[in-house]
């Protein structure tokens, strides 16, 4: 059971493209037995979430979890407020820069770890407009030097 690899369920591109990640970290979350059953079978998704904090302790908003299908009256609110199992420490040093100018706390990717749900969340701050446009640029460049390079070694 101990190291085992990691089953990644969910995945938030879209935070790597609307900001710059400085820094992560991994969080349990606090799930009832149908909402796991329900990301077990992969049915997850992050795309709209946020993290924030609230007296003291830090939440995840609008993390979307199927309800199991055989769950029944067991079965949550697909969208509620789940909470975040850190260190008091680092909830105050997250909560302290998210509150500086610019910052925010992005979850960017949902994942089992021997056997436990984890979220692992991002300290991002905003990109502009020009720097997506030059990050797009850069993967159209390497993704061009790729293709190059595999005509040039199938000659």
């Amino acid at each position: 059971m101990k190291n085992e690899p990691e089953k990644l369920i969910a995945n938030n591109k879209k935070a790597y493209h609307d900001y710059f990640i400085e820094e992560t970290y991994e969080a349990g979350i606090a799930l009832a037995g149908t909402e796991v059953k329900s990301l077990r079978l992969g049915q997850c998704s992050i795309k709209e979430s946020y993290v924030g904090v609230e007296d003291g302790e830090m939440y995840i908003y609008h993390m979307h979890i199927n309800p199991y299908e055989k769950g029944n009256i067991f079965n949550k609110d697909p969208l509620r407020t789940r909470k975040l199992l850190l260190h008091k420490s680092e909830i105050r040093k997250l909560a302290g820069a998210a509150s500086a100018d610019g910052y925010t706390i992005m979850p960017l990717k949902v994942y089992f770890k021997n056997g436990r749900a984890k979220v692992e969340i991002g300290l991002a701050k905003g990109k502009k407009l020009y720097d997506k446009r030059a990050d797009i640029a850069k993967k159209d460049m390497k993704r061009e030097a790729e293709r190059d390079f595999k005509i040039r070694n199938l000659k």
